[in-house]
């Protein structure tokens, strides 16, 4: 494996990848102690002006098993579109009636706020233009 940066191609090192999992000792996270010190290490890593191919690999197996130990123990899917909307509400300090103001002349009707009608899809990418999100966030899964 090459990285090129610049004019500067560099050669993935089979010893500097194994150095650095001697050292890190990277493996499947079971507790947020392990996630934790994952986080650090990623923060790390990323903090590096310029990183080499080795350190790219070892971020890239760190970001999966974080990843992966996440969304086990905090599953996103519990979430409903109607909470999700609030909980955006609350992060900007809207009340129901401060965004039913604002986004009622692009369509948006007070049930939505009040969990009483489905999200469509029209209405999903207005609520996801307002919040800067993506719009699958809004719709049922």
């Amino acid at each position: 494996m090459t990285k090129t940066i610049g004019k500067k191609t560099l050669t993935f090192n089979s010893e500097v990848y194994n150095d650095l999992l001697c050292k890190y000792q990277p493996q499947i996270i079971t507790n947020e102690e392990q996630n934790q010190k994952y986080l650090i290490i990623v923060e790390e890593l990323m903090s590096h002006p310029i990183s080499t191919p080795e350190e790219d690999m070892l971020l890239a197996l760190l970001v999966k098993l974080i990843e992966d130990f996440e969304e086990k123990i905090y599953p996103l899917n519990l979430s409903t579109p109607h909470s999700r909307i609030l909980h955006l509400m609350e992060a900007r300090g809207l009340e129901k009636i401060d965004l039913f103001k604002i986004l009622s002349k692009q369509g948006i009707s007070w049930e939505i706020f009040d969990d009483q009608l489905e999200i469509t899809t029209d209405k999903a990418k207005i609520l996801a233009d307002f919040f800067n999100v993506n719009p699958s966030l809004f719709l049922e899964t």
